[in-house]
């Protein structure tokens, strides 16, 4: 009577009282594993335990060991052994049969879980910030291509803040940010280390200056500026907050470029990356000014969401920033 679980199953006790409650032994504790399954199998259809070990890749005691096992483990024989074969007893071909179906359903799983990872790898969603975006990205992005020929790349630019919220909403697999923290939630690795560079246009008086600027007169001055939530603000804010905090930004822009043209026109002083300006300062457009009593460097990191590491196409472009 009642629900078809005898008491010796492991599992006839568990939906009972208290009183009555029992360990739950694993099935994966009494069911022999799907390498001994399929060497049975093997040897079901190939009459012989060495020639089934060979199919199967394995030597002959360690096939011999394998088929030991799974008839302690399940009590009963299920090959005879002699001189001109191994031949399968009563037992042995009924718990063959069974053996044929766990494997089939075995096969039927990982052809599915394939065609999950094939549509993970067909695809790789990534948020990065201005600067990581438009001076670092392109050469890893290039470099996964010849790796992943058939992953199609979808990139979103945005400041720190607003990457940070779409790998927390799972809309991109990879974020990349330049601020001072992580927000709550992700995980992350720094990548590579920049500087924020102060930089004028060569006709401004700062560009003159052998001594450049104390932190306290570029806290004082306004500025061109990137917008609140990109990772340059950020580093910048928190380097001149015991200077009283910033002035009033001359502008506030939403591009490192837009910031670029502002300066180089000659309308203020700017603070970017200096990965940003290196081309600028290269052709004298713009000219680094020193900052006397400011740490102005920061760490550039990648981004995930907390306790899932990057796997396929992000976890080859992780690879890749990291190289």
């Amino acid at each position: 009577m009642g629900n078809g679980y005898g008491s010796g199953s492991g599992y006839g006790s568990a939906y009972g009282s208290e009183e009555r409650a029992e360990v739950l032994v694993p099935l994966a504790h009494r069911v022999p594993d799907l390498g001994a399954m399929e060497l049975l199998i093997a040897v079901a259809r190939l009459g012989s335990l060495s020639g089934a070990a060979r199919r199967l890749g394995i030597t002959q005691p360690a096939a011999s060991s394998r088929i030991r096992a799974m008839e302690t483990r399940l009590g009963v024989a299920l090959v005879d052994r002699s001189p001109r074969g191994s031949t399968l007893t009563a037992e042995g071909a009924l718990v063959t049969d069974w053996a044929r179906r766990v494997v089939e359903a075995a096969e039927a799983f990982d052809a599915g879980a394939q065609a999950l990872r094939g549509r993970r790898d067909s695809r790789l969603r990534v948020a990065a910030s201005m600067t990581i975006a438009e001076y670092l990205l392109p050469g890893w992005l290039i470099a996964l291509r010849g790796q992943r020929p058939g992953t199609a790349v979808s990139l979103h630019a945005g400041n720190s803040a607003v990457v940070a919220e779409r790998v927390l909403a799972h809309e991109a697999d990879l974020g990349f940010v330049e601020g001072l923290s992580v927000p709550e939630g992700l995980d992350s690795v720094v990548i590579a280390q920049d500087r924020l560079v102060v930089a004028v246009a060569p006709g401004h008086p700062w560009a003159r200056r052998s001594q450049g600027v104390s932190a306290t007169e570029l806290a004082a001055t306004p500025l061109i500026l990137r917008e609140w939530g990109s990772g340059t603000r950020q580093v910048l804010d928190a380097a001149l907050a015991g200077c009283g905090g910033l002035a009033e930004p001359l502008l506030e822009l939403a591009s490192t470029t837009a910031v670029k043209a502002a300066a180089v026109s000659g309308a203020g002083p700017c603070v970017l990356s200096e990965l940003a300006v290196g081309d600028e300062l290269a052709n004298r457009r713009l000219v680094s000014v020193p900052v006397i009593g400011a740490g102005l460097a920061r760490e550039l990191r990648a981004v995930w969401p907390a306790g899932a590491r990057p796997a396929g196409p992000a976890r080859d472009l992780l690879a890749l920033t990291r190289h």
